[in-house]
Formats: C-alpha cells, structure tokens, sequence
C-alpha cells in the first residue's frame, strides 16, 4: 500500500492511499478545522467523508507530467507508465501550483 501526504500552499491538507482496491482520499480534520482551507481541486471539495475511486483520481493523474518529461523520469526508473501512485510520488514532491505530493514512508506518523 502506498500513501502520500497531499500538501496545499504547503499545508498539510490531505492523506492519499492507494489500496487493494483502488485509491483513497482523506483531508485531514486539523485542516479542515484551519483558518480559511481551501479545496485542493474542484472535484474534491472540502469534506470530513473519505473520497474512494477504483483508479487514481483525475485530479491528481493530471499532476503527472507527460511528453519528454515523462519520458526521462520512466527512463530513470524501473516504474511502468501504468504504475500511475509511482508515478505520482516520483515527479510531483515539487510540481507546478499549490498542490505537492510527498510519499509516507512505514514509520512515518501522521
């Protein structure tokens, strides 16, 4: 199982996971409960509910590069273009916009 911490404006705003069964989407109740959150993307308004969907969410399958960037990072690696939550945690820690993506690693805590 796979998990990223989902940043907004570099706040920690949400847990990513990816499952058995498709994919998971959490905002965490601490930014919920800040001064003045906002919605990481229009399709995942704010919500104390989990959002669930069998393949990566649209929203953030669109922060993976693509063309001759896409290319170098599967060049670089031995991730498949379908491994898309890989794909996701290599090239978007630091992507364009106000959303980042960073990999929980086993012992990390929330």
């Amino acid at each position: 199982m796979k998990r990223a911490n989902i940043y907004f404006k570099e706040k920690l705003a949400g847990i990513l996971t990816e499952t058995d069964s498709g994919y998971e989407f959490k905002y965490l109740n601490k930014y919920l409960e800040s001064e003045n959150p906002q919605p990481i993307s229009r399709t995942l308004p704010l919500s104390d509910k989990e959002y669930y969907s069998n393949i990566l969410f649209p929203f953030f399958d669109g922060l993976i590069p693509e063309g001759w960037l896409l290319d170098v990072a599967i060049r670089n690696t031995n991730i498949s273009i379908l491994d898309r939550m890989s794909l996701l945690l290599l090239c978007c820690k630091d992507c364009i916009g106000a959303v980042s993506v960073e990999q929980i690693t086993e012992n990390e805590h929330e």
